[in-house]
């Protein structure tokens, strides 16, 4: 009985000498005249193809050569020998093959190299076929084991909380609304819209984060983090936002502002180290191929520590840079990324962790400061990707977090719930965001974010 065997295994440590079972598709086929081919399979496990050696005595081989096309599916039993070819180390000697689906060569749009990206977005159920796009996903699994493993290993409880929610956690209002109405008819009657009559009873969307319910459960259960699906209603088609994407929140009970930049810190680091390790031919290809400074980028920000910066501060150093920005910089104005990538690439080439922002522009949960115009904000700043991690220390008092919902323009009695956390047995409590999209942009030197998730959600595009 022969041995199914990955290709990642046999091309690192296959049993050689013994009998063998591959399956996979074809990537591509090189007839000889002698009556032999060599077929590159590829089974999705390993960047690199493992050679397969088809002659003449495989029975139906002259039906079986026309067969196999860029595409097609196949598997072969043979045996596995040294390879006496440069760059690989073993190949299989075909001894018997079954195709189990063709791929017509004058139809089948990956049967030719040097696809542009946009092009493959149009064929989202394909591309991951490609090297580049197999690459990336075997790095966005790493890059979630990797999560979990840090989160686990310090005893945090996943959470998984809600997709579909009542409450803006931003405030901001751009989310996209989930109901069963009937949208069409009520907009042909004209008549305002009654939710009490709504499959929830009131008005619904898709979360915009899940660190509202992840609060109630860090009061419970101890330290915690949700890792799921967000979205956000954003009319942008810039290079790095999503309609939908993947974020992970941890929220932690008896944390100040800074156990919170050192946990975020140690995240980044452990994250990016899990990686390197784990996916050493994904990462060399993309230094290869996409951004010649991902490894340089990525081993940077591992081994070196993360400043720490207030927010008055920078603002200072970039007003004294003599740089000349696209935005202007002020105290009081959000800080862009040109200014972000300053600090970290220029200033101090290394990452810098930003702290203590204006109130005026941060959200309704950040905890007040005692001089009346900061909050115990954090944003976390990594070379050549700018903001990474936005995070903060979250209001405890019951009082000022009133007073900040209506300042905010929001209705305490929406929120009684996240209110009642402050009533009973309230603690000082911290967390961060970190946005999985944007940590693979850094690690793979991809331009645009909707090459690095499955199928991207963006303004007018949700066809696959």
């Amino acid at each position: 009985m022969s041995q199914r065997i990955k290709v990642a295994a046999a091309l690192k440590s296959g049993p050689v000498g013994t009998e063998v079972d591959v399956r996979g598709w074809v990537r591509t086929k090189r007839e000889s005249k002698q009556g032999f081919a060599f077929v590159e399979l590829n089974d999705g496990s390993s960047l690199a193809n493992l050679q397969v050696v088809v002659d003449q005595s495989v029975p139906g081989y002259a039906e079986f050569i026309k067969l196999l096309t860029t595409g097609s599916s196949v598997r072969v039993v043979g045996e596995l020998k040294t390879s006496p070819a440069k760059g690989q180390a073993v190949e299989v000697h075909a001894r018997e093959l079954t195709v189990y689906g063709t791929a017509d060569a004058e139809k089948y749009p990956l049967q030719k190299k040097g696809h542009s990206f946009e092009f493959l977005r149009e064929i989202a159920h394909l591309r991951p076929r490609t090297n580049t796009f197999g690459a990336i996903a075997r790095v966005r699994n790493e890059l979630c084991s990797a999560i979990h493993n840090f989160f686990q290993s310090r005893g945090f409880v996943y959470v998984h909380t809600p997709i579909i929610t009542t409450s803006d956690c931003e405030g901001a209002g751009q989310m996209f609304q989930v109901t069963t109405l009937d949208l069409a008819r009520l907009a042909q009657k004209q008549v305002e819209i009654d939710y009490s009559q709504d499959f929830f009873g009131k008005r619904a969307s898709l979360t915009v984060s899940g660190q509202l319910e992840g609060e109630t459960f860090a009061c419970a259960v101890g330290d915690c983090y949700t890792f799921g699906p967000t979205f956000r209603a954003e009319n942008s088609n810039t290079t790095r936002h999503l309609s939908e994407f993947w974020m992970v929140e941890p929220e932690m009970p008896f944390y100040d502002l800074n156990d919170n930049m050192q946990l975020a810190e140690d995240f980044i680091r452990s994250i990016l180290k899990q990686v390197l390790e784990k996916c050493p031919e994904d990462m060399k290809f993309f230094a290869e191929r996409i951004d010649k400074t991902v490894l340089e980028t990525a081993e940077n920000i591992v081994s070196h520590d993360f400043l720490r910066l207030s927010y008055t501060e920078a603002i200072d150093i970039l007003e004294k840079s003599g740089q000349t920005f696209e935005f202007p910089v002020k105290w009081g104005l959000d800080l862009q990324s040109e200014h972000e990538r300053y600090l970290t690439e220029q200033k101090f080439k290394q990452p810098v962790i930003l702290y203590d922002y204006p109130r005026a522009i941060k959200s309704f949960y950040m905890r007040c400061n005692d001089d009346g115009k900061t909050v115990r904000a954090m944003d976390v700043l990594v070379p050549r990707a700018g903001e990474i991690i936005g995070g903060s220390q979250r209001e405890e008092r019951l009082d000022v977090l009133v007073a900040r919902l209506q300042e905010c323009g929001l209705n305490p009695d929406d929120y009684w719930w996240y209110i009642d956390l402050r009533r009973y047995g309230t603690v000082p409590h911290a967390g961060f965001g970190l946005g999985l999209e944007r940590v693979l942009l850094l690690l793979t030197g991809m331009a645009n974010i909707r090459d690095v998730i499955p199928y991207p959600r963006t303004p007018k595009h949700a066809e696959f």
